[in-house]
This record gives C-alpha cells, sequence and structure tokens, in this order.
C-alpha cells in the first residue's frame, strides 16, 4: 500500500501530494527537542530543505530551541496533514548547517524577513510590542540602502534520520503504519499495528 522501500522517496511523494493541495504551510512541521534534563519542548517550525542528508530549518541560534539542542542534539519531527489523512513523524541527530548553506538561504528571504531575524532576540523577555517594532525600524536604518546580511547568531539545522514513521488514516482506526529504520547498508521497513 506504501510502496516504498526508501522513506526520502515516499517522503517526497507525500510532500508533493501536500504541496499540491489546498493546505497551507504544507512545510510546517512540528518539532520536538529536550532540554539537558530531558525536560521536552514542542513548536511548530518551517521545513526548508530536505535530501539524502537531512532535513533542514533555520532559527535564532540563541533561542531555547538551540539550547535545548545544544544540551541534546537528539530531536523528532512531525508533519500533520489532516485534509490528506496522513502523518510522517521523523527521529534523528541534528547539527548545525554549514555558513555559505545559511547564507544562501538567508540571501532568498524577503527583506523584511532579514531584518526581522536581527531585530528579535527570539525566545528572550520582551517588554512590550513597541520595543520590536522599534528594534525592527532600527535595523531597517541600519541596513537602508544595501543588502541585508545573515546575523551571526542566525543558522539552520539538520536532522539527520535514523527513523520515520509514515501514517495513513484508515476506517474503524485501522491506520497503516509503515516505519522505517535506518541500518548501516540502508533502511528497514516494518509495519506497525495502528
Amino acid at each position: 500500500m506504501f510502496n516504498a522501500t526508501d522513506p526520502l522517496d515516499l517522503f517526497n511523494r507525500w510532500f508533493a501530494d501536500a504541496q499540491a493541495s489546498e493546505i497551507l504551510l504544507p512545510n510546517a512541521m512540528c518539532l520536538a527537542t529536550a532540554d539537558g534534563n530531558g525536560a521536552p519542548s514542542v513548536r511548530m517550525v518551517l521545513l526548508k530543505g530536505a535530501d539524502k542528508r537531512g532535513m533542514v530549518f533555520y532559527t535564532n541560534m540563541e533561542s531555547r530551541k538551540s539550547a535545548h539542542l545544544e544540551a541534546n542534539a537528539r530531536a523528532a519531527l512531525c508533519f500533520y496533514w489532516g485534509a490528506l489523512n496522513r502523518q510522517i513523524r521523523v527521529e534523528g541527530s541534528t547539527e548545525i548547517v554549514p555558513d555559505e548553506e545559511a547564507d544562501s538561504y538567508f540571501a532568498t528571504r524577503p527583506r523584511d524577513s532579514q531584518i526581522a531575524a536581527w531585530a528579535s532576540a527570539q525566545s528572550r523577555p520582551l517588554a512590550s510590542r513597541a520595543e520590536l517594532e522599534r528594534q525592527f525600524a532600527d535595523c531597517s536604518e541600519k541596513f537602508a540602502g544595501g543588502p541585508v546580511p545573515r546575523a551571526p547568531f542566525w543558522s539552520g539545522y539538520r536532522l539527520i534520520p535514523d527513523w520515520y514513521e509514515f501514517w495513513r488514516q484508515g476506517s474503524s482506526r485501522l491506520h497503516d503504519r509503515l516505519a522505517f529504520t535506518r541500518q548501516a547498508d540502508g533502511w528497514s521497513a516494518q509495519r506497525l499495528y495502528p
């Protein structure tokens, strides 16, 4: 029913289906991390790349999620496309993307998003919305008339999968589940009870 031996191939097919549908932000994924004591935290982020090397998202490197990933490089992702009755879970270790890759992606962001990366002290206390808007205006003025360079505290993470699970809703709660586990010589697939 899933007709796949490589989880990335199946991910790419399902992701293309989500992109072709009416789903708002098909690249939205739930990112779960844990701090050094194992306390979990979860939030939505956007997938910005997926290939044989892994799945990439970008963030302020001084954020709470970055502090968690520095303390514990293991993380999990979950894509849920309710309109398609599908979910994909991915687990693995993370690494920071090379500067050249972060620079290249940052250059594709809308200018206001580039400026916002400079203006936001992500995850830290904020006295008021006016303070954030003032920071944004200051950064806009600082970079007026020229390109906005990538902030040194802004980069990306790549989650390197070692486990995938593909879930498709079935009638009478008889869902289809297929898990892939990384082995030394490739991937092994195993169906799971719903």
